[in-house]
């Protein structure tokens, strides 16, 4: 039996879509206490890769643990592609305000300047409450 590993995400068809590879089933997942990062392997690094740590910092992740990152990946590598592009969007809202064609338009995009900074925060408190609950990596 085999448990998958989500790739970078592709546009296909206007959709996201994740593809799967297959990851040999005897693979271990720990992750580090300090910084949160998930290391695949029979033992985890002598170093943290990203924090320096030791590897007594590691801790083995459970199944479940482990079922609960793979399954919010989509998610999770959605709002990271949606935070991304939220300046471009910031930016034309802001040339279409300063364009002030008629004042519908510039109600409009002062609207999408408005929401998108709501946006931007949501998002960013959502991605910090999964890293909370163990729902990244």
């Amino acid at each position: 039996m085999h448990s998958d590993l989500l790739t970078l995400p592709r546009v296909r068809d206007r959709k996201w879509n994740i593809k799967m590879l297959p990851k040999e089933e005897s693979t271990m997942h720990w992750k580090c206490g300090v910084c949160n990062l998930i290391w695949d392997g029979t033992h985890p690094p002598d170093t943290c890769p990203k924090c320096s740590s030791p590897a007594e910092k590691y801790d083995l992740m459970t199944e479940e643990q482990w079922a609960l990152v793979e399954r919010s990946r989509l998610t999770n590598g959605l709002y990271a592609r949606l935070l991304a592009v939220i300046p471009e969007i910031e930016e034309m809202a802001r040339q279409g305000v300063e364009d002030d064609l008629d004042p519908w338009c510039r109600a409009l995009h002062q609207r999408i300047l408005d929401d998108v900074e709501f946006w931007g925060k949501s998002i960013r408190a959502e991605i910090n409450g999964h890293v909370n609950k163990g729902k990244w990596g």
